[in-house]
C-alpha cells in the first residue's frame, strides 16, 4: 500500500482517541500515540490512556513503554515512531499517529536538527527571564515543551534548563510559525480537533470528574507507595500534580480537582497554540453534527479523496 500517514492532532479532550479508533477500524489501521504521558506504564487513569478493550480492538504503539522514573528524550521518541510506522507498512497496514503532545509530533512529521548549535542572543534573554522572574518558571516552561527534557534537568540546574529551552524553541517553540521550507519526512495528512470553547471546557471538566470517579487518587497514592519521587516530571503531569497536595494533606479533594480543571484548561490553550503555528492542519469541529462518527466520516472523505 501507498505510505501515507494519517495525523490526528489537537487539545485535550476533544476526541482525538475515539476518532482514532474509527480511522483505524474503517482504514485497518494500527494507532502510533504521540502523547508523552501515555508512554508510562502504571500512569492510567491521569493520562487517560486508552483501555485495554480499545487497545484489543485496535492495536496502538508506544503505550506503556517506560517505567515512570525512565528519561526518554524528544528523539528517542522520533526513533521509537519511526521503527513503528516502518512496522506497521510493512504489514500492508494503516498508520494513525494521534495525540496532542505537539513537540512529538514535529519531530515525526519534520526534518529536525537535534544537534542545535548554541543561539548567544537568546541565551541571554533566557538568562535575563530566569533573573527577573525566577528560573522555576523556565523549567516550567520547558515542561510543558519537552517533558523528557525536563525530567532529566533538576529545577536548579540553569544552564541545563536554558540550554534545553534553547534546543527547543531552534526544534520549533509553538509561538513560533512552521517554516514552510522545513522538509516533511512522509507523505502525511494532518487533522486537527477543535471544539467551541464552552464545549471544550465542558469536556475538561467532565473528564476530571470522570477521573477521580475511576480512582485517580488511589492511582497516584499507589505510585508514591511503588517508590516513585513526586519530582519526577511523571509525577508532574496533568491530573498526577494536583494529586499531591491533597495526598499530603494540604489541600481538600475538592480543591485539588478545581486546579486540575484550571490548569487542564490552560494546557488546552498551550496546545491550540501550539498546534495553531501549523498551517499544514485542516481543522474539522469535534463537536459537529452526527458526534464522532460524523467527525470520522468528514476525515475520511477528505482522506479518501486526497
Amino acid at each position: 500500500m501507498e505510505q501515507r500517514l494519517l495525523t490526528i492532532v489537537g487539545p485535550t479532550a476533544t476526541g482525538k482517541t475515539e476518532l482514532g479508533m474509527l480511522l483505524a477500524e474503517a482504514l485497518g489501521g494500527e494507532i502510533v500515540s504521540a502523547d508523552s504521558m501515555q508512554l508510562y506504564r502504571d500512569m492510567d487513569i491521569g493520562t487517560a490512556k486508552p483501555t485495554a478493550d480499545l487497545r484489543t480492538r485496535v492495536r496502538h504503539h508506544l503505550v506503556d513503554i517506560i517505567d515512570p522514573d525512565e528519561p526518554f528524550s524528544v528523539a528517542d521518541y522520533r526513533a521509537r515512531a519511526d521503527a513503528a510506522l516502518r512496522d506497521i507498512w510493512s504489514r500492508g497496514r494503516q498508520p494513525i499517529l494521534v495525540g496532542g503532545s505537539g513537540l512529538y509530533v514535529r519531530a515525526v512529521l519534520y526534518e529536525m536538527d537535534f544537534a542545535v548549535p548554541p543561539d548567544p542572543e537568546l541565551r541571554q534573554q533566557l538568562a535575563a527571564e530566569a533573573d527577573t522572574r525566577g528560573l522555576h518558571l523556565l523549567h516550567e516552561r520547558l515542561r510543558v515543551i519537552d517533558p523528557a527534557a525536563a525530567a532529566r534537568i533538576h529545577p536548579n540546574d540553569r544552564k541545563r534548563i536554558i540550554r534545553a529551552l534553547e534546543v527547543a524553541q531552534h526544534a520549533g517553540e509553538g509561538r513560533q510559525p512552521v517554516d514552510q521550507r522545513r522538509a516533511l519526512r512522509y507523505n502525511v495528512r494532518q487533522f486537527g480537533l477543535t471544539a467551541r470553547r464552552d464545549e471544550l471546557y465542558r469536556r475538561i471538566e467532565a473528564r476530571a470528574e470522570a477521573m477521580i470517579a475511576a480512582g485517580l487518587v488511589e492511582e497516584v497514592r499507589g505510585l508514591l507507595a511503588r517508590g516513585y519521587d513526586e519530582r519526577l516530571i511523571s509525577m508532574k503531569g496533568l491530573g498526577y500534580a494536583q494529586m499531591l497536595p491533597q495526598l499530603r494533606g494540604e489541600i481538600t479533594l475538592e480543591e485539588a480537582v478545581r486546579l486540575l480543571k484550571r490548569d487542564t484548561r490552560r494546557f488546552a490553550k498551550r496546545q491550540l497554540t501550539w498546534f495553531r503555528a501549523d498551517p499544514t492542519i485542516r481543522w474539522v469541529a469535534a463537536d459537529q453534527a452526527g458526534g464522532p462518527p460524523g467527525v470520522a466520516e468528514a476525515v475520511l472523505r477528505e482522506w479518501r479523496s486526497a
